[in-house]
């Protein structure tokens, strides 16, 4: 079980991202697979930060409906339709979202009873279609800021160009 943290400082959090990419470019390779690429993402994204107390991916699975994919932490939901939660909204609008208190999201769903905040990214293949969101829960309040917002962005946006299926 992973022990609750503070968040990084900002210059510690970025230099933490940087190592994360550099081992994901390691890790991920032309011919890896669209799933172990999404779970060794969850892998390093998790393991690299302790404030992360739920990482992984909701597929697509068919239009407007997300199905968890990997992911490091608890249970997670395993069916959320676009539109419902935090997930399914950042689904249907295509945008990031990034709550440093659940409670303030009308309909957000509790996958577990302890996370506080959220962030959700979108992951768009190269057609524009979304393949995906990653998400990452705390359960601490306020654990994500701008920078967490801005790198996952560009990790979302690094694995749908380069692992989204087809």
């Amino acid at each position: 079980m992973k022990t609750t943290h503070e968040p990084r400082p900002a210059d510690e959090r970025k230099a933490t991202y940087d190592a994360v990419r550099h081992r994901l470019a390691a890790l991920v390779q032309s011919d890896t697979d669209w799933v172990a690429a999404m779970a060794t993402v969850a892998c390093e994204l998790h393991s690299a930060f302790d404030n992360f107390h739920w990482t992984g991916f909701y597929r697509t699975v068919s239009e407007n409906h997300l199905q968890v994919g990997p992911y490091q932490g608890g249970h997670g939901c395993i069916d959320i339709a676009f539109g419902r939660g935090v997930c399914g909204t950042a689904a249907k609008e295509r945008r990031t979202i990034r709550l440093d208190d659940v409670s303030a999201f009308p309909g957000h769903i509790a996958c577990s009873s302890t996370t506080v905040s959220e962030i959700v990214v979108p992951v768009m293949n190269r057609d524009g279609h979304l393949v995906a969101v990653l998400d990452v829960d705390s359960d601490l309040r306020a654990a994500f800021s701008e920078i967490d917002t801005s790198e996952l962005e560009r990790i979302g946006s690094w694995l749908g160009r380069g692992w989204a299926p087809v």
